[in-house]
């Protein structure tokens, strides 16, 4: 939690900077595609703000009002962060068509570009450290922030590219709001990842085919020939990953045997995927209704035997 803090602080801090920067090359220049890269700093600014208002709250502890914690919040900073990279792409198009309406000299573009690279190399440091903290964490805000910034470095180094070779040839000065729009496009795809990305988390999107594996994995090699499973579910809050499922077994099992072997399939889950918290429901295989759908779908309807709550080591 502290250290997805400091990422969050260490993006508003590293936004205030390039934004300063980027303004200030801008300014110098007059270019419009520079003044596209300003106006994406300022959305890193408020992507930031969000960000550590995001990793804030989703790190509180569960209440009686939010029993299953707060992690869901990471997904509202990343939708918002998306929605205003497209706000920004808006008005990048808005300001190269009124250059192309009305074109103008570009001035200072030798030291305009020097502060522009100087502000592509702090993005380009505070977002390698962020990318690690973030993959660490397992955390889609401070990931995504990082993604952002990273996209900031490439469409810098496009934007320093075109204007390099319009300083040697200004006849070619229409690269200027050309850059700008391709610049719009690539942080468009952008801003629609990570749009698709909260709605795919807040919708409860089942775990990667990947991770989905590893569990199966896991109760193949927990459950041996006398347990089975069905009803398999999987969803992802944040950094959590919650698993429930019906596990199937003897009817003569006793209470104890169906919690040591509950523990065994926490643990061996665990041990393959991080942060997983299972739900495991316990069914004599002798009824047929232990085998029945329920109504709602797949592993819906009321839990009736051996129910349990189990939380698998957090890293």
């Amino acid at each position: 939690m502290a250290e997805l803090r400091r990422m969050a602080y260490l993006s508003v801090t590293a936004a205030l900077v390039t934004m300063g920067l980027k303004f200030l090359a801008y300014w110098l220049t007059d270019s419009v595609s520079l003044f596209s890269d300003a106006a994406e700093s300022s959305v890193n600014l408020l992507a930031g703000l969000i960000a550590l208002a995001a990793v804030t709250i989703a790190h509180r502890p569960a209440d009686d009002d939010h029993a299953y914690g707060h992690y869901k919040a990471e997904y509202f900073s990343s939708g918002a962060e998306g929605t205003l990279i497209l706000v920004a792409a808006a008005t990048i198009v808005y300001a190269a068509v009124g250059r192309f309406l009305a074109p103008s000299p570009l001035t200072d573009l030798g030291p305009g570009l020097l502060v522009a690279a100087a502000a592509a190399g702090v993005n380009w440091v505070v977002a390698t450290v962020m990318l690690r903290v973030g993959q660490q964490y397992d955390s889609i805000t401070i990931e995504a922030d990082a993604h952002h910034l990273m996209t900031d470095v490439w469409t810098s180094g496009g934007v320093i590219a075109g204007l390099l070779v319009v300083m040697f040839f200004p006849e070619w000065a229409v690269l200027d709001p050309l850059i700008a729009c391709v610049v719009a496009v690539r942080i468009v795809y952008t801003g629609v990842d990570l749009v698709t990305r909260s709605v795919h988390g807040l919708m409860d999107l089942s775990l990667p085919a990947g991770e989905r594996a590893r569990i199966e994995e896991a109760l193949r090699e927990a459950c041996g020939p006398d347990a089975s499973w069905h009803n398999l579910r999987t969803r992802k809050s944040g950094s959590r990953r919650f698993i429930d499922l019906h596990l199937t077994v003897p009817g003569a099992t006793t209470v104890q045997a169906a919690h040591d072997l509950c523990n065994t399939i926490e643990a061996a889950i665990g041990a393959r995927l991080p942060n997983a918290h299972a739900t495991i429901h316990v069914e004599p295989e002798e009824d047929e209704s232990s085998w029945d759908a329920p109504p709602g779908g797949p592993g819906s309807g009321a839990n009736h035997a051996v129910d349990r709550v189990p939380a698998a080591p957090e890293h």
